[in-house]
């Protein structure tokens, strides 16, 4: 059984996925992990999406207002065992939807070029390349993309 809800950072649930995501990304980033890691605190997440199944959290995402009209995408992860079930993809419709609801235009984010999965799984759900942004600009590691919303 699939639940999905809308919550918060102050979620225990959320908490413990972002753990383990930190744990992953301390593995494929490498040296700039700590970099990278002082722009994901999740204190003030206001928009977060998680996936239950059988009652376990297992899939996590979250924006921020970005500008006036654009989020951005936040903290999205997937427990390992549980990827390839299309979770990412309904944690990413429903961080969409939601933003379209609060009348943003446009969604953008930044993934590690190490994360190709992480790449191939934007592309696929249409986000599009567009230069670095705000504190990845000189990151050479870093990718950003964006897609405009419905």
């Amino acid at each position: 059984m699939i639940k999905i809800i809308r919550t918060d950072s102050k979620n225990k649930d959320f908490s413990n996925l972002v753990k383990d995501l930190d744990a992953y990304l301390r593995m494929t980033d490498g040296d700039e992990h700590e970099f990278y890691n002082q722009y994901n605190h999740i204190d003030t997440l206001n928009h977060v999406i998680i996936i239950y199944m059988d009652h376990k959290a297992v899939s996590c995402g979250a924006f921020k207002k970005f500008d006036d009209s654009t989020v951005e995408i936040k903290r999205m992860f997937t427990m390992l065992k549980m990827r390839g079930n299309g979770l990412a993809s309904e944690i990413l419709k429903a961080l969409e939807l939601w933003a379209s609801e609060l009348n943003y235009k446009a969604c953008i984010l930044e993934t590690g070029i190490r994360q190709k999965e992480a790449v191939a799984f934007y592309k696929k759900n249409n986000y599009q390349n567009i230069p670095n942004y705000g504190q990845y600009v000189n990151m050479d590691n870093s990718l950003c993309f964006k897609k405009e919303l419905k």
